[in-house]
């Protein structure tokens, strides 16, 4: 292969969904990223809340045409051979904002050139174009080996997968399933796994246990899971606090390799969050704790653009104080820690 080219390849990615402090919540969606000379196209655009085009919810039909869309098998959706690149979590709406580019063939390879930020039909290169993006030069077999398997289902995106929760307190974990079918999870209720088919057992991606349920418990569930052969990760719960939970969960879905997340490591201890991001992004830190009388307090400590590489925060005691827990949110990643002291 040419040393001018660029690899081209596609993984599996998401875009951590969540319930926020202001009470919103974003959704929770998974998708195909495009992998570029080993690493997430998405991560050149710095803290860019977006998805690609080639998402698990994505109708059939509709998912099929934006494979051939990139295939150039099918005409640019938009005005000068420009195609959609990553749009809107929440929407598929334009005017809320698109990442574009030109899709071209050069012979029998492909470029991607000319990338910008478009919100109307025609895109404004000059204003809005992302100079520093690309051009990028595919060779065209290696390109069309890994969309082509799309066409036939062998690459989809696997389908949401559901969580199943485990505990003694019924009125947290019913809050809890609501919270997670709002963004987009499915989510069941049980105090065992005892009785479930194997072949429903494997379509749960993550199992969260309530802090109630016994070591013995726990590890009957595991054997369970063991047995049906689900690879589902397992979850133990901190604290009764939905939003908490919820970010608990979504960072437990998350089985991306470690160079495909933005963020990847959360401590909090000493008075500081000690975390590391593996590209430019925006980072939120939000801290969670329950006051003597098990209330839940919630308060956003941080909020602000982080270069790739470890970062220390300090944090205000009097957030922390009693039992307390820290959430760190990128765009696409999520994690939590409890707070050391």
């Amino acid at each position: 292969m040419s040393a001018e080219y660029a690899t081209f390849g596609l993984a599996p990615a998401m875009r951590a969904g969540g319930v926020l402090t202001n009470g919103g919540y974003q959704v929770h969606r998974e998708f195909l990223d495009f992998i570029v000379n080993g690493s997430p196209l998405l991560f050149q655009l710095c803290d860019l809340d977006a998805v690609s085009p080639l998402a698990s919810d994505v109708p059939p039909a509709i998912f099929t045409a934006h494979v051939r869309g990139l295939l150039l098998e099918a005409d640019a959706p938009l005005p000068g051979g420009r195609y959609v690149i990553y749009g809107c979590p929440e929407c598929e709406v334009l005017a809320c904002g698109a990442v574009t580019a030109v899709i071209e063939a050069d012979g029998p390879d492909v470029i991607w050139r000319d990338f910008a930020w478009q919100t109307e039909e025609r895109a404004d290169l000059e204003r809005n174009g992302y100079h520093g993006i690309g051009p990028f030069h595919f060779d065209g077999a290696a390109y069309r080996e890994a969309l082509r398997p799309l066409l036939d289902g062998a690459a989809e995106p696997a389908p949401a997968r559901r969580v199943l929760l485990i505990g003694a307190r019924v009125a947290v974990l019913a809050k809890l399933a609501a919270a997670l079918r709002t963004i987009g999870i499915g989510a069941e209720i049980t105090q065992d796994a005892a009785g479930v088919p194997p072949e429903e057992l494997r379509t749960y991606g993550a199992v969260a246990f309530g802090r109630a349920v016994g070591e013995a418990d726990r590890a009957a569930v595991r054997e369970q899971f063991e047995r049906a052969g689900a690879e589902a990760a397992f979850v133990d719960g901190l604290a009764p606090i939905v939003p908490l939970l919820v970010a608990q969960v979504e960072s437990a879905l998350d089985r991306r390799a470690v160079p495909q997340r933005r963020l990847t490591r959360l401590v909090a201890a000493d008075g500081e969050a000690s975390l590391e991001v593996t590209s430019a992004c925006r980072v939120r830190l939000t801290v969670y704790r329950l006051d003597r009388l098990h209330r839940t307090h919630a308060e956003d400590v941080f909020d602000a653009v982080l270069e790739s590489g470890r970062h220390r925060i300090a944090l205000d005691p009097t957030a922390t104080r009693g039992e307390s827990f820290v959430v760190a949110r990128t765009t696409g990643s999520v994690l939590v820690a409890p707070v050391i002291r």
